[in-house]
């Protein structure tokens, strides 16, 4: 089989899995479309041992980052000087530059999936209802988005392996 219909087929095999988990017994926990952001970051980055690595480890640093500045907004009073608006802004734009500056970290210079970290936080903190609050960022629960995110970017990276290893094992004569 050419390797472009065997990557086809075992990332649409694979993606039903997935879909089952984030919508059957997983639901709640593994988010399809943090795991489908982790699964692509992982192709985009090589598809191989490295960008697993990178994908997982850059993607969870974006996730605690953005969990630091979700608390961070939090503090932030809607009468503040300056406009809730402007703070918020520039409490973002902080913590974004030192995620890019700790690329001089080695293991965390893979800026682009620490992005996609960051901003699969911030959609979950921001499309879920009742999420961005300190209880729910600082409690032990299936609602914080260090849990559930960091875990989808875990469960989506490791899809991509296996869809890669999947068609390879398709692809061989």
């Amino acid at each position: 089989m050419d390797k472009l219909t065997a990557l086809s087929l075992s990332i649409g095999l694979l993606s039903g899995v997935a879909t089952f988990l984030a919508v059957g017994p997983l639901s709640g926990f593994f988010f399809i479309w943090a795991a489908t952001i982790a699964w692509a970051a992982y192709f985009f980055l090589g598809a191989n041992k490295e960008a697993l690595i990178n994908t997982i480890v850059c993607g969870i640093f974006g996730v605690v980052l953005a969990w630091i500045t979700a608390l961070l907004l939090t503090e932030i009073s809607p009468d503040a000087a300056p406009g809730f608006s402007i703070m918020a802004a520039l409490t973002v734009a902080v913590v974004v530059v030192v995620l890019c500056l700790a690329a001089n970290i080695p293991q965390l210079a893979t800026i682009p999936a620490s992005v996609l970290g960051y901003s699969a936080t911030f959609a979950y903190l921001l499309q879920t209802p009742d999420t961005l609050t300190q209880d729910v960022l600082l409690g032990v629960s299936l609602s914080n988005p260090l849990v559930v995110i960091s875990a989808s970017i875990v469960i989506g990276t490791y899809f991509g392996q296996f869809s890669a290893q999947l068609a390879a094992k398709w692809t061989k004569e």
